[in-house]
Formats: C-alpha cells, sequence, structure tokens
C-alpha cells in the first residue's frame, strides 16, 4: 500500500471567477485573481492510499461516502493525474492499482467560503504527491476541471488565474503574482453570517448569469482586463488603498451581475449589506481606507486588512455587530487579537450604527499563506484503507 497526506488552503478571489465558456473544462470568460489564505485556520486535508487489494474507488468526504465514479469531476482529476503520472514514467506502482480517498474541511462545506477549491487543490496535490509528479502548471489544469478556483489553491500568496484562449483549456493556468512574503502583513477577518449550504449553488449560478445577463459580458471584456493589470499593479506596490478599492468595487460587480441574472440568484442578504456600510463607515471614521471587504457566492464578508490595523477594526466590529458569546473561542477563532478600547471608532455609534445582537455567528481571523503541503504519514485519516473514526 502506499498514502500520501496533505492540506491544501482556501484562496479568496480579489478579481472574481465568474462564468464559464465551456463548462466540461471549466474554462472562464475571464481572468481572475485571488488571496491565498493560511492553512492553519482553514484548509482541506486529504488522504489516498493506493492498494493492490483494493476492488473499487472510494472516496469519503467529512466521514460520508460520496459516490467516485459517477462524479464526473472527480474522474477527469484522477483520470488527468493518470495521464501526466503515465507521461512521467516514474510511478512507484500500477496505474491500475485502485485508490481510497478521505478528505475533511476544517471549515463549513458549500457555504460560499470556497471549500470546493480546497478540496479539490487538495485532491489533485495529494494525487501529484502519491505518484510522484513534480508542482508545475499541468497540476493548475487539472485542478481547474475539479473546480475552477481549485488551480488558484495550487499556490500561495497572490495568484492569476488566466483566462486563455485555447479551445482545449491548456492555456487556462494559474501561475503566482507574488508569494506570501511579499506582503506578510495582509490578514482577513471573515465575519461568518450564515454556514449552512447555499440555496443557488455558484455552479448554476454561473450557469444563469452567462445565460441571462445583459452586463456579463462586458464586465468579461471591458471591465475585468482592465482590473486585473490595476490590481497587480498595487499588490506589487503593497498599495492598500487601491488594493482596497478594486477589491470592493470588485465584489459590488459580482453581486450586480448575480441580480442581473434572471431569475436573480440573491446570495447577500441584510447582514451582508450591514457589514459593507459598515466597512464604509469605519473607513471614512478613521480617515483613511484600512479595510475591504469582498463576498463571494454568498452571505459571508471577508475583510482584508493590515496586521497592524487588526485590532481596532475587530473592536469596531464588536460595537456594530455586538453578540452574546463575544469574548469566548468558539465565537473568535483563528489567530489570537489583542484587545483594545475603541472609544471614537464609529462615527455616531448612538444613531444606528449598532445593529441587533448575535447578527454574526462567528468570526475568524487568518492571513495571507502558502500553498499546499504534504504532512508526515501519521497524519493520514485513512487507517488499512479506511477512514479513521473522528
Amino acid at each position: 500500500m502506499f498514502t500520501a497526506t496533505c492540506i491544501a488552503p482556501v484562496n479568496m478571489a480579489l478579481v472574481k471567477y465568474w462564468g464559464k465558456r465551456n463548462e466540461e473544462l471549466i474554462l472562464p470568460i475571464n481572468d481572475s485573481v485571488s488571496m491565498t489564505l493560511d492553512a492553519n485556520e482553514m484548509c482541506a486535508k486529504t488522504t489516498i492510499s493506493a492498494s493492490e487489494s483494493f476492488k473499487q474507488n472510494r472516496m469519503w468526504l467529512n466521514g460520508e461516502v460520496v459516490p467516485f465514479e459517477e462524479n464526473a469531476r472527480l474522474m477527469r482529476c484522477v483520470e488527468g493525474i493518470h495521464r501526466l503520472a503515465l507521461a512521467n514514467g516514474a510511478h512507484k506502482f500500477p496505474l491500475s492499482w485502485k485508490v481510497h480517498i478521505a478528505s475533511y474541511n476544517n471549515f463549513p462545506t458549500a457555504a460560499g467560503l470556497a471549500s470546493s477549491a480546497a478540496g479539490y487543490a487538495c485532491l489533485v496535490y495529494t494525487l501529484a504527491r502519491l505518484y510522484d509528479l513534480p508542482m508545475n502548471e499541468e497540476l493548475t489544469t487539472i485542478a481547474r476541471q475539479g473546480s475552477g478556483s481549485a488551480c488558484r489553491s495550487l499556490y500561495g500568496g497572490f495568484v492569476h488565474w488566466q483566462r486563455g484562449l485555447s479551445a482545449d483549456g491548456s492555456d487556462s493556468i494559474a501561475v503566482q503574482l507574488a508569494p506570501a512574503e511579499h506582503w506578510p502583513n495582509m490578514h482577513m477577518l471573515i465575519l461568518v453570517v450564515n454556514d449552512a449550504r447555499k440555496k443557488t449553488g455558484s455552479t448554476k449560478g454561473m450557469q444563469l448569469g452567462v445565460q441571462t445577463s445583459a452586463l456579463i459580458q462586458h464586465r468579461a471584456k471591458e471591465v475585468v482586463p482592465q482590473r486585473v493589470k490595476d490590481l497587480m499593479a498595487a499588490i506589487d506596490a503593497r498599495d492598500f488603498e487601491s488594493f482596497a478599492e478594486i477589491t470592493m468595487k470588485e465584489s459590488n460587480q459580482l453581486h450586480a451581475i448575480c441580480l442581473d441574472t434572471y431569475p436573480p440568484c440573491v446570495y447577500m442578504n441584510d447582514v451582508s449589506h450591514a457589514i459593507a456600510n459598515f466597512v464604509h463607515d469605519y473607513n471614512e471614521t478613521v480617515g483613511s481606507v484600512q479595510a475591504a471587504y469582498t463576498f463571494d457566492a454568498g452571505p459571508n464578508a471577508c475583510l482584508y486588512v493590515l496586521a497592524e490595523n487588526v485590532p481596532r477594526l475587530l473592536a469596531a466590529i464588536q460595537l456594530a455587530f455586538p453578540n452574546d458569546a463575544s469574548q469566548s473561542v468558539e465565537y473568535l477563532k483563528g489567530i489570537p487579537v489583542p484587545p483594545v478600547e475603541v472609544k471614537n471608532g464609529l462615527r455616531d455609534v448612538s444613531i444606528g450604527h449598532v445593529n441587533a445582537k448575535n447578527m454574526l455567528k462567528y468570526i475568524i481571523h487568518t492571513k495571507i499563506g502558502e500553498g499546499p503541503k504534504q504532512l508526515s504519514d501519521e497524519k493520514s485519516l485513512l487507517i488499512d484503507g479506511y477512514p479513521l473514526t473522528k
């Protein structure tokens, strides 16, 4: 038996991926740019074992059996890795051996927090380690066929997923723009509004958008190319104000496209809008742009903030969105934040900027992170090819 165990991080899009020109190959209609998050707070963990004794391919996700051969995206990833292994010629065991896969997410699945990106990136990376394949751009084309944004989670730091022009998708690849150490004090506060499975999945939402939105093609052809260029310049210069403006405008436009879809796809809710309003008010109150929001296909807010500004921003969030569990480890997760007192953190706090209690479920504090990595054998999720009980 041969086994590999790896973890892969979540990534959050700055310039958004929304819409495909080829559903089967998952080819996007526009470029996208993302930031990879630290795997210590949010990651997928996958163990894959291959054995001559296994009678069939099997997979478990978060302890539950999931279909294997019937899952077209999963099979495309496995077959893509097999093609690379065959071309590489260095695999340690026959490709005919069946595999058992166990995968866990340490954060909510299908709630708009990029669980599929981390999951498929981890699947492809772990398969690559099992078959002794090097990390290269070809792996990103395979991960893309599992979940589009998974190609971005194969690198750390800031990542550019290039749309490509080829019909076969060979040039639709992810490349690293800058490693995590380029902007090491870039942090994120994730405000979880709802961690339940979303009503309309991203795949369906994108399909409807491409079919019905009058704005989506204008965005892809005219807006995104300039924003990618501007964002890359902001990242290179570590210009947070420009970075923040582009990021928030991109988030707003994604959800405008979703509302322009027929029937509309509504991912943000009243709490989401309250958070967006809070960020703009906060920046105005402190006299500079210190926070930027982005929302993927879900109601949860991801706030970009530099490390030195995290304590004050978190204190202001606690004032604006009070919670009975505000000091508990179940509510404030991730990197610890030293407490600070904010006397004037919110403008006119007494006349409408304090929201009802318990509107947020919890908060995760994380930061920019590295790409996937392989773990030692004792970290395996499988024993004798079957999942460990949790």
